[in-house]
């Protein structure tokens, strides 16, 4: 859609003195560093922030996220235990949680820190702004002869009104959907490791106690032999 930005609040640009973020971990460990690595990305972008003059708000999705960072950051809006089971509705709740606070003025930009999936070992920290949205292409970058005006039915403003929530629920949802394919992902190579190493592990151990119970057999029997050479010489 070619609109005005000013046509939907979710569009408007102002100074970014207040910014919210959004930060999803998983609410179980044994996943390796996929908790770790996200976390230690949040922290370098809030402190980026803080260096900037913003003042930061925190929303976590997911316990770990809530549990480091609840003394460090003012928290709002926390939601654990969300990823055993959710659809769509739990994206919804989370944009009815962002989007009015948002058009209220009550902060100015909204940020979206998650892990992409790429596959199984891998998981990519990823920063998405969410607030405000972000515009597709620019019209001082088209000649004039070529630009053109649309006709909008029903009205611009009432198309955004619709579209604009949902592609918000879309990309939230998505966030949910790769950090729980990351979370499952990252257990179970977490977990595939730790029986390798226990397997290696037993090997090991095994084979330092076949040493020492050859050992003290050696033994023994230099023992016997011993005292049989002692007899036999008395």
């Amino acid at each position: 859609l070619r609109v005005d930005a000013k046509t939907h609040p979710l569009l408007a640009v102002r100074e970014p003195k207040r910014i919210r973020v959004i930060c999803m971990t998983s609410d179980r460990g044994l996943c390796g560093g996929f908790n770790n690595n996200l976390i230690k990305a949040t922290e370098r972008f809030l402190r980026e922030k803080k260096q900037e003059g913003r003042e930061i708000e925190l929303m976590p999705v997911g316990r770990k996220a809530r549990d480091f960072f609840r003394k460090k950051v003012k928290i709002v809006d926390a939601r654990t235990d969300v990823f055993s089971r959710f659809d769509m509705s739990l994206a919804v709740k989370i944009s009815g949680d962002v989007i009015p606070p948002f058009v209220r003025e009550e902060y100015d930009e909204l940020y979206l820190l998650f892990n992409e999936f790429v596959n199984v070992a891998v998981h990519r920290p990823c920063v998405v702004r969410l607030f405000p949205l972000p515009s597709v292409g620019r019209d001082d970058e088209i000649e004039p002869d070529k630009r053109l005006d649309y006709l909008y039915e029903p009205s611009d403003e009432a198309l955004l009104e619709k579209l604009l929530p949902m592609y918000v629920h879309v990309l939230i949802y998505r966030a949910l959907v790769e950090t729980s394919a990351g979370e499952n992902g990252a257990r179970m190579a977490a977990m595939d490791n730790a029986t390798r190493n226990c397997e290696e592990l037993i090997q090991s151990l095994t084979l330092k106690f076949n040493k020492v119970r050859q050992s003290a057999i050696t033994a023994e029997l230099m023992d016997i032999v011993g005292g049989t050479e002692a007899l036999a010489k008395g």
